[in-house]
C-alpha cells in the first residue's frame, strides 16, 4: 500500500477526480469483475456548496473512470443521518439520474440487510452490501464537526451502519466506536472532497472555499493530513488518535509523502456564511488563492476557539496583490514575503499559520 497522498487544486471536481485516479492508476488495483462500493457523504439533502456533502461531480467522474476500465459492477452505498431520508439526498444530488445513465446500484443503508460484527466490546450492524464489497472507495468531505471537531475518512464510515448502531455510537463515547468501525473493513482507497468543507458543522452552513482534493490508500494518513489542513494536530482528533494507537503498523507522514499535482491558482470565492464573514474581518485579501485563504480562515477559527483571537491587534494581509508590497504589517503566504512579519509557504499550512499567529498574539 502506497503511503503517498496525491493533492490537486482547482475548481472543477469532475476533472480533478479524473486526474487523481489517472495519477495513481486506481484501476490497476481493481479486478474488472470486482463489486466496487462508493461511499460518499450525504448526511443531509443539502447542496454540496454548503460544505456538508460530497460533490456529485466527483461521484460521476469516478463512475466514468471505472466504466472506462471495464469495471461494471458499481454501487453507491450511503445512509443520511438519523431523521433524514437517504432517498431525499439521492434525489437532491441527482443520483437517480446517475443510476439510470450508468446502470449502477443505489443502496440506502437504512433499508439494507446488516452483518452484525463484534469488536472491542461493541456490537455494530454493518451494511451487508458495503461489508461484502470487493473494493471499497470512501468519498468523505473534509469538514468540521460539533462533537468530534473533524470528520473525514474514519467518521464517514458511520454512513454504512444502521440507525440503531448510530444511536449506540452516541450512547457510547462516539470516538472509540468510530475507531473500532474503521478496523472492521478498511476502505481500499479514499478520495477526499476538500473543495469547500464546512468550518464547524457536519450539516454545513459555514463553507470555506479551499478548492482542493486528495487521494490516499491509508485512512489514518488521510485523516492525519486532513486534521493538519483544518488546523488540528492529529492527537486533537480523538477517534483518529485512538485508531492510530491501535495500529502497530502506523507510521506518520514524512516530507515527500504529499505529492502535489499542481499549484493553487484559483482566487478565493467569498461565501455567504455568517461565521466566515465574522472571521474575514481580521483579514485584508487581495487576489488571494483559495487554499491559502481557506487555511487562514481555519487558523482564525482555531484561535477563536482558544479565546485569543480577540487579542489580534492588526489585520492579516494575504494574496497575490501584495507580491510587490513592502510593508510593516502582518502577512500570510509567499506573496507577503516582503512584509516585516509573514508566514512563509505557498500555501502555508493551517498549523503553521495557527502557530505563527499564536506566537504573535502572545508576544
Amino acid at each position: 500500500m502506497s503511503k503517498a497522498l496525491h493533492l490537486i487544486y482547482g475548481d472543477d471536481p469532475f476533472s480533478m477526480t479524473t486526474q487523481l485516479c489517472q495519477k495513481v492508476n486506481l484501476a490497476q488495483h481493481i479486478h474488472h469483475n470486482d463489486h466496487v462500493v462508493l461511499k460518499p457523504n450525504l448526511v443531509t439533502p443539502s447542496c454540496a456548496s454548503l460544505g456538508a456533502t460530497t460533490h456529485p461531480e466527483i461521484v460521476e467522474a469516478l463512475i466514468i473512470y471505472l466504466k472506462e476500465h471495464s469495471i461494471r459492477r458499481i454501487s453507491i452505498v450511503e445512509s443520511s443521518w438519523i431523521g433524514a431520508k437517504t432517498e431525499d439526498a439521492f434525489a437532491s444530488h441527482n443520483y437517480y439520474d446517475l443510476q439510470k445513465k450508468y446502470d449502477i446500484e443505489l443502496v440506502d443503508v437504512k433499508k439494507d440487510q446488516y452483518v452484525t460484527l463484534e469488536s472491542d466490546g461493541f456490537s455494530i450492524e454493518y451494511s451487508k452490501t458495503a461489508y461484502e464489497a470487493d473494493y471499497f472507495i470512501n468519498l468523505p468531505v473534509l469538514k468540521g464537526h460539533l462533537q468530534t471537531k473533524m470528520t473525514c475518512a474514519l467518521k464517514n464510515l458511520k454512513g454504512v451502519i444502521s440507525d440503531r448502531s448510530k444511536r449506540d455510537f452516541h450512547r457510547w463515547d462516539l470516538d472509540s466506536p468510530i475507531a473500532t468501525l474503521y478496523t472492521l473493513k478498511k476502505p481500499n482507497a479514499i478520495i477526499v472532497d476538500s473543495i469547500n468543507g464546512d468550518l464547524d458543522f457536519e450539516e454545513g452552513g459555514n463553507p470555506v472555499q479551499t478548492n482542493r482534493m486528495f487521494i490516499g490508500f491509508d485512512s489514518l494518513l488521510v485523516d492525519s493530513f486532513g486534521a493538519s489542513l483544518m488546523g488540528y494536530e492529529k492527537d486533537e482528533i480523538r477517534h483518529v488518535a485512538i485508531a492510530i494507537s491501535q495500529d502497530p503498523n502506523y507510521a506518520p507522514l514524512k516530507e515527500g509523502d504529499i505529492i502535489k499535482l499542481n499549484e493553487d491558482t484559483v482566487h478565493t470565492r467569498y461565501v455567504p456564511s455568517q461565521k466566515v464573514k465574522h472571521l474575514e474581518k481580521y483579514t485584508v485579501a487581495n487576489q488571494a488563492c483559495s487554499a491559502c485563504y481557506g487555511n487562514l480562515i481555519h487558523a482564525l477559527a482555531r484561535l477563536e476557539e482558544r479565546g485569543i483571537l480577540r487579542d489580534l491587534n492588526q489585520k492579516i494581509h494575504i494574496g497575490q496583490g501584495f507580491k510587490e508590497s513592502v510593508a510593516c504589517g502582518l502577512g500570510v503566504g509567499t506573496c507577503t514575503k516582503n512584509f516585516t512579519r509573514s508566514v512563509s509557504g505557498c500555501p502555508p499550512t493551517t498549523i503553521d499559520i495557527l502557530n505563527y499567529l499564536k506566537r504573535h498574539i502572545e508576544g
